[in-house]
């Protein structure tokens, strides 16, 4: 009996601890200077030393983020207003000990970056990423959190975030992992919003246009919902029967996107009045679509998230790569952009990727286990990313593409293959693994195929036979084998020669010369670096395949000799074959349509 009552004391004192809530206020009094006050009290703490924390990674990426170092002023009292003692053992941690049960925390945050990840802080908005902003209690992750924003009302602001409202600017999250996933936007901003299927879709724009510039964009902005919801066949189920479109299109953000399980971030120096209104939206495209492929169809690398250290997954190729290449057929399929224009588009990464050296060194997973180093980090050191690397958006998205044709051959298409991903593993919330998905791509076009597609295209490195899959859609793809090929990036000096501005590829001729970056081009067959054309068109004027070059070129700022020799350009173009005015039979037509979703 007296277990019992112990047991249940305890059980009681657990539940008591889990019921308290963290409260954290923040104000914006020295915004000007890109400053915020926070403060926040910890009850019931139930041990002797409080570690709190600034995170080092956000949810949606994938690298390291030292948040930390903008963070000083930090002070601790308890209840009664008592300093506490303050240890540091690292970076991103305080240790705070002498407590009477309450921890009363206050700090002053420096925030200048206006992006998917970092915060920023003027007097244009507050644009708040929480891991940036808000210290927390690794201990005390599952107590519910409530948090006063004092906005400024002297600058209009209101509160945009799909954090639960409570009452004025009070919000909650029910734990410290929603609270870390909930970016919120402080600004005088314009809000829309419609109803689809009984939840609401709300955009709130932070841009300088008019209210009829919101309005035809929150259009552009519907079309894209309604369309990536006809991909799965209905919407997520928001937890609060909303979700968010922060857009903060203003000359002081840092273009980007970042998907969150309600809302996203949306950032760009382009207002909708200078460029944003086309070329913003397909960041819209790609984050909504986030909220299905990512969010709930969740790869179980990413599960639990992990605040401290760096996250890696070896499924960003389906993850971000099969969403990237969504996000412009989602456009062509809402009529925002023609089939031709999107056809057209896909050139620039079929390139990227199919003339990658980097393919011999890493698999599509493997370039996904690269995001730690990729996604948004910082090194000081040179690295040999054009030799060694192919982003998993761009691998994915081809590979993305080559699967959908693949598919529509045998009468099957990747529409419905999401659909069955989305039952599986993302309405139900069930983490995959790659396994998973070549089981569930058997499950769906046949044992034979599946095995295939997985084992010629993910666990190893091949490439798919594009030129027969786009010509079942009528699309062309070719390359120019009369222009010549160099194989660098060059760019004029103010001394008018021709520097080498990234490592050379693999392959090239110009690679092969012994050509590198930073090696500055004074004379090609005994004439100065030409002047006032791009290099590369230059190239392909002046010379055809086959040629040889001699290259005079300074490298450590001792002159050097070489002989480069051009060979065909490898690029390929891709059009619909009606450029080339070649008619597409009904049956070709009838397969475009099926995919494009365009008469």
């Amino acid at each position: 009996m007296r277990y019992l009552i112990t047991v249940l004391l305890f059980c009681f004192q657990s539940v008591q601890l889990v019921a308290q809530t963290n409260n954290y206020t923040i104000s914006f009094e020295n915004a000007v200077h890109h400053e915020a006050t926070i403060s926040a009290t910890f009850p019931q703490v139930p041990e002797d030393t409080l570690s709190l924390r600034m995170s080092r990674t956000s949810p949606g990426r994938y690298a390291l983020h030292e948040f930390a170092k903008n963070v000083y002023n930090f002070k601790a009292i308890d209840s009664k207003g008592n300093a506490l003692q303050i240890t540091r053992t690292n970076p991103c941690e305080w240790k705070v000990s002498g407590h009477d049960g309450t921890v009363k925390i206050s700090y002053t945050l420096f925030a200048n970056r206006g992006d998917g990840t970092y915060s920023q802080i003027d007097e244009s908005h507050a644009h708040l990423n929480i891991p940036a902003t808000f210290m927390y209690a690794p201990s005390l992750n599952e107590r519910k959190i409530e948090v006063d924003f004092k906005t400024r009302e002297d600058l209009n602001w209101k509160v945009a975030t799909q954090l639960p409202h409570v009452k004025d600017n009070t919000y909650s999250a029910p734990n410290l992992y929603y609270f870390m996933d909930s970016p919120t936007e402080l600004s005088n901003h314009k809000v829309r919003e419609f109803k689809v299927d009984g939840q609401t879709i709300k955009l709130a724009l932070h841009d300088p246009g008019t209210e009829v510039e919101a309005d035809t964009y929150f259009e552009k902005v519907k079309k894209v919902v309604l369309a990536e919801k006809n991909v799965f066949g209905e919407l997520p189920t928001f937890d609060y029967g909303t979700y968010t479109f922060l857009a903060c299109y203003m000359p002081n953000a840092s273009g980007d996107g970042m998907e969150h399980r309600n809302s996203t971030i949306l950032t760009s120096t382009r207002t909708l009045a200078n460029g944003g209104m086309d070329g913003n939206i397909g960041t819209v495209s790609h984050e909504f679509f986030h909220s299905w492929n990512v969010e709930r169809i969740r790869p179980k690398s990413l599960e639990p998230f992990n605040f401290e250290e760096a996250n890696m997954s070896g499924e960003l190729w389906f993850a971000e790569g099969f969403t990237s290449y969504y996000t412009n057929l989602i456009l062509c399929r809402a009529r925002l952009i023609t089939p031709e224009n999107y056809v057209e588009g896909l050139t620039g990464t079929f390139n990227y990727v199919w003339n990658s050296p980097a393919r011999q060194f890493f698999n599509p997973i493997e370039m996904s286990y690269q995001a730690p180093f990729v996604d948004a980090s910082t090194s000081v050191d040179p690295v040999n990313r054009e030799n060694t690397f192919i982003s998993y958006y761009s691998y994915g998205s081809v590979l993305g593409l080559a699967l959908d044709l693949s598919l529509r051959e045998k009468d099957l298409n990747l529409d419905d293959f999401m659909k069955l991903v989305w039952n599986t593993y993302g309405k139900t919330e069930k983490p995959y693994t790659i396994e998973n998905l070549n089981k569930a791509l058997n499950l769906y076009a046949g044992k034979e195929f599946g095995d295939h597609f997985f084992n010629s295209f993910i666990y190893k490195s091949e490439m798919p036979s594009y030129t027969e899959l786009f010509k079942t859609v009528g699309v062309s793809l070719s390359q120019n084998t009369e222009a010549a090929y160099f194989g660098a990036a060059v760019s004029i000096t103010d001394d008018l020669n021709g520097k080498i501005r990234s490592n050379t590829k693999i392959g090239s001729p110009a690679y092969l010369s012994g050509l590198d970056k930073d090696d500055i081009i004074t004379t090609i067959n005994g004439d100065n670096f030409p002047n006032g054309i791009q290099f590369n068109k230059f190239i392909e004027n002046q010379f055809k395949p086959n040629d040889n070059l001699s290259i005079s070129f300074l490298r450590d700022g001792l002159e050097r000799k070489t002989e480069v020799a051009l060979t065909a350009d490898p690029n390929y173009s891709i059009s619909l074959i009606e450029k080339n005015e070649e008619a597409p039979s009904k049956k070709i037509l009838k397969a475009r349509k099926a995919w494009l979703k365009v008469d």
